[in-house]
């Protein structure tokens, strides 16, 4: 009798895993974005009239366009040093850890932040990168508003793992991997400037205390609930689908599972290679009146661990976002006057418990959960068959 309720229930599973998999190759749709613009980085950098028109139609029409041709940036070594990091051993990745997750650590939202099995869609390790290096660290004191000012304006968190030679090649390379990406978004503001005759809008960029170089890793999911699928079509997720805020320059290397939704279905982005995805956010949508369009996207299972790093580029912190260029009320005005208001209250829905320190060691479920995942992880490595095929529902 067990051996044909465990048969029935293994059927089952086999099926439902079946269902999804046979959804996420239908979704692997390709073509659409083959004509994203691909802008040389020293044409967007010197303000090239040439490029504004096909850099323009990309805008509008996908809200995304590529950078390439970018004589100083190595791809490879920046992905070989993530992955170096991220495969360090729990604890020392923890040492690194923003406070919610280690009580002993002052950074509030720069460093380390671990992956947790339990957390819907999100499915993913990061390591958050800041512009400065001398600020204060985070101040409990004064108000909500102040206290995310401080958190905008603490230093970099960098790895220290008795390796100095990788400790101090990490450092070095995306310390210079945020300056670069930095001047290509502020390249890009200014030739929208240039283009759409709104000249203050590069103002709001002034000081963007909270840009941030962000470091993922996206391991492979070997379990399903109803938490890990898309809500437009039931495609397993390791990236919630949503819109970004203002300007995010993104290195996918050759890492697929980017979508973005074009005319009601999502389709694949093409990988960034040794360039960069430029993609717009609703801030920016809002403060050009429209002219250009956000993008809604999604990272989607693969059958290997994926590697990113995203660069948001934000306003300055009292930049006034109320109004687009134009003078109309924008949709976050009618809430918010500042991007600091708008942040105090996006970031902690979006991290939550930022805040609030943890306790001092990392919980015994959170070392368990890190366990299971490089167990589960080893033997699907070894398996070396398609993942999708073998996960089960729970």
């Amino acid at each position: 009798m067990w051996r044909r309720v465990l048969l029935a229930a293994l059927v089952a599973a086999l099926v439902a895993s079946l269902a999804c998999y046979i959804a996420f190759r239908r979704s692997t749709k390709r073509g659409v974005f083959d004509s994203i613009a691909r802008i040389p980085y020293s044409s967007l950098l010197s303000n090239d009239p040439s490029i504004r028109k096909d850099l323009f139609q990309s805008m509008r029409e996908f809200g995304i366009f590529f950078v390439q041709d970018i004589p100083s940036y190595n791809a490879s070594s920046e992905l070989l040093h993530l992955k170096h990091f991220f495969a360090l051993p729990l604890p020392i990745k923890m040492e690194h850890a923003v406070r919610k997750h280690n009580g002993n650590n002052i950074n509030v939202y720069r460093g380390y932040g671990p992956l947790s099995v339990n957390q819907g869609t999100q499915f993913k390790e990061t390591f958050n990168i800041g512009p400065h290096e001398v600020h204060p660290a985070y101040n409990d004191s004064g108000s909500a508003l102040e206290r995310m000012r401080s958190v905008g304006k603490e230093r970099n968190v960098w790895p220290r793992t008795g390796e100095p030679e990788f400790d101090e090649r990490f450092k070095e390379l995306f310390t210079s991997g945020f300056a670069l990406r930095r001047s290509i978004a502020l390249a890009t503001i200014r030739t929208v400037c240039r283009h759409l005759k709104f000249p203050h809008l590069i103002d709001l960029f002034t000081h963007h205390e909270f840009s941030t170089l962000g470091l993922r890793k996206y391991p492979l999911r070997t379990s399903i609930n109803k938490g890990t699928l898309s809500s437009h079509d039931d495609v397993l997720l390791t990236e919630l689908e949503h819109v970004d805020s203002t300007v995010t320059v993104l290195s996918t290397f050759n890492n697929t599972g980017l979508q973005a939704l074009y005319k009601g279905q999502y389709w694949d982005v093409p990988v960034s290679g040794d360039g960069f995805l430029i993609n717009i956010g609703t801030l920016v949508e809002d403060m050009t009146d429209g002219e250009i369009i956000s993008v809604r996207h999604r990272v989607i299972q693969i059958d290997k661990v994926r590697y990113s790093i995203p660069f948001f580029f934000n306003p300055s912190f009292d930049a006034d976002i109320s109004r687009s260029m134009s003078g109309k009320l924008t949709k976050a005005g009618e809430k918010y006057r500042t991007f600091g208001e708008w942040m105090s209250d996006y970031l902690p829905r979006v991290e939550p418990g930022l805040l609030k320190p943890a306790p001092s060691q990392p919980s015994q479920q959170m070392v368990e959960d890190q366990g299971q995942l490089e167990t589960d992880q080893a033997e699907l490595d070894d398996a070396k068959s398609g993942t999708l095929a073998r996960l089960t529902l729970n």
